[in-house]
């Protein structure tokens, strides 16, 4: 589980958004996460006035954009290693393996040794009994 919170957590970070919003006046009309926000169309129209005077108006609607650029200074490969990794990488690998080496034998220590002979039991004796 701590694996993928941290698998989605470098993914987060490293990817690249963005936010477009337009407004019309100052109520937000469209909100696109991955594309071009599209327009009410107010833009394109122009009053009466403003042809019959010469000059355009400023327009109403504004657009807003959020740009987040994610992380690329990432460390993808590890082609050149040190030699002090390459013997940690080594001795890692080396210990790793041998540790499962002979754990198919059963190793008795005292199988050669007799059993030895109980005169009397001594926990019956005085009636002291391990729980």
């Amino acid at each position: 589980m701590l694996s993928v919170a941290l698998a989605s957590l470098v993914f987060v970070t490293t990817m690249s958004f963005t936010v477009d919003m337009h407004y019309c006046g100052d109520s937000l009309v469209d909100f696109a996460l991955f594309h071009n926000a599209q327009t009410c169309g107010m833009e394109n129209q122009s009053s009466q006035k403003s042809c019959e005077a010469g000059f355009s108006e400023k327009s109403c609607c504004s657009d807003a954009q959020i740009v987040n650029d994610g992380q690329d200074d990432l460390k993808t490969s590890y082609t050149n290693l040190s030699f002090e990794h390459q013997a940690f990488v080594a001795t890692f690998f080396y210990t790793y393996i041998n540790l499962f080496d002979g754990l198919d034998k059963n190793i008795v220590p005292f199988r050669d040794y007799a059993v030895p002979f109980l005169i009397r039991d001594i926990q019956k004796l005085h009636e002291t009994y391990l729980i």
